[in-house]
């Protein structure tokens, strides 16, 4: 019998690995966008927000999720 060849192992993408985290009931956390710089315009409670994480909205969960391997 002839050995089977092992198929590639499939890699997520390092970049989304980065910026998204799955919560324990399957989600997917990001981080708000807008908070790097030009922040002397921007007012304290627009910044306080943006601290605070977000969810994935539902029609990109999806491709989020495929990106992750999850």
């Amino acid at each position: 019998m002839r050995k089977q060849k092992a198929r590639p192992k499939l890699k997520s993408k390092r970049a989304a690995v980065k910026r998204f985290k799955l919560t324990a009931t399957g989600k997917v956390k990001r981080g708000h966008s807008m908070k790097r710089h030009i922040l002397t315009s921007k007012t304290t409670t627009r910044k306080r927000g943006l601290r605070k994480s977000g969810l994935v909205s539902d029609a990109e969960t999806a491709s989020v999720r495929k990106m992750l391997l999850a």
